[in-house]
């Protein structure tokens, strides 16, 4: 589940509360790349947020996502794939700036802001991330946190010696930490966006709660958002491929009952994005 994004650059917004007339989008990534995309970001939105907090628990959560990002990370080549993925954006707007009746003041700022991204991203290295793979002290947390309450200050005292400095101190470490994280972080942040924005909408209907697309070969899409009204108390659970999916909405029954299909007609807004 998302909020509507923030434009880069601006802060990201809070969660609006439930009322008449809101809508939750819900995203579903449809190939590995966009999956990773939006964990790294979440992740990395979830660390910044914790790095602020300056409390002992926030300083534990944001250390506890650095670690998840790293772990991504180190599976695949992401730095590759966003370079190669910032390079494909800025060819296709580059082509749109050639065609008549477009706002090229806007264009250009685009490709101005991909072209800085996919400099700092350059010019980080590719071995950007190094110093947070070296850290003993990061592999000590990450090698005890697979253990449920391994990061308790019996298991690892310099954890915990380190928590017990003031919030100064941690917020320098721990912005040091996602600095290094920065370049790549802002660019899939930019990449998300503009995917989102490019985003074909069109209003759908789930009948007796299920609905089936299959996409056009020559129209590639890499994420499914689904709009739904916030009062209406349902949710999609979404499933498939770039090939195909499935909506199925389901009726939130609370935390205590197992949710169940809906069995009515379920208007929704659907937007691919390729």
């Amino acid at each position: 589940m998302t909020e509507e994004p923030a434009a880069p650059g601006e802060p990201l917004p809070a969660p609006a509360p439930a009322h008449e007339g809101a809508q939750l989008v819900f995203e579903q990534p449809l190939n590995e790349r966009m999956r990773a995309f939006l964990r790294i970001d979440f992740l990395y939105t979830q660390a910044v947020f914790h790095a602020n907090s300056r409390s002992q628990w926030g300083s534990r959560a944001a250390v506890t996502s650095i670690l998840d990002i790293l772990a991504i990370i180190t599976r695949t080549d992401t730095r590759a794939e966003v370079l190669k993925e910032l390079e494909r954006q800025t060819r296709a707007f580059n082509d749109y700036l050639r065609r008549p009746g477009v706002d090229t003041d806007r264009l250009q700022g685009l490709v101005a802001n991909l072209q800085r991204l996919r400099t700092e991203l350059l010019g980080a290295g590719s071995a950007y991330l190094q110093p947070l793979r070296d850290s003993a002290f990061l592999a000590a947390v990450r090698h005890r946190s697979s253990i449920p309450g391994g990061s308790c200050e019996f298991d690892l005292p310099d954890f915990y010696f380190w928590l017990s400095q003031t919030p100064d101190v941690r917020e320098t470490t721990l912005n040091k930490w996602i600095a290094m994280l920065r370049p790549l972080c802002d660019s899939i942040a930019e990449l998300l966006w503009l995917t989102r924005q490019g985003g074909r909408s069109r209003r759908e209907t789930a009948v007796q709660g299920v609905f089936h697309i299959t996409f056009e070969r020559e129209n590639p899409v890499q994420l499914l958002r689904v709009a739904v009204p916030a009062d209406l108390g349902i949710y999609p659970e979404i499933s498939g491929s770039h090939y195909r999916s499935s909506v199925r909405f389901v009726l939130w029954q609370g935390p205590e009952e197992r949710p169940r299909q809906a069995q009515q007609d379920i208007p929704f807004e659907m937007i691919c994005c390729g």
